[in-house]
């Protein structure tokens, strides 16, 4: 299984543009992925879209 961590950082413009089609009500904001700051990110999805930081990490790679 590939790290998450590297995963999201890999692709992450793509998939950042994919899920604000997706999810009409995220912001740029939503999305800030710094070095380091991802859980905070990931949190902030979780609790904005009502999902589990499992279902966060599936809908991203997903995309």
């Amino acid at each position: 299984m590939k790290n998450k961590s590297a995963n999201l950082k890999e692709t992450w413009g793509a998939q950042k543009a994919k899920l604000k089609q997706k999810f009409a009500g995220l912001t740029d904001t939503d999305f800030l992925f710094l070095e380091g700051k991802e859980t905070e990110m990931v949190e902030k999805l979780i609790l904005k879209l009502g999902k589990t930081k499992e279902e966060i990490y599936q809908i991203i790679n997903a995309l």
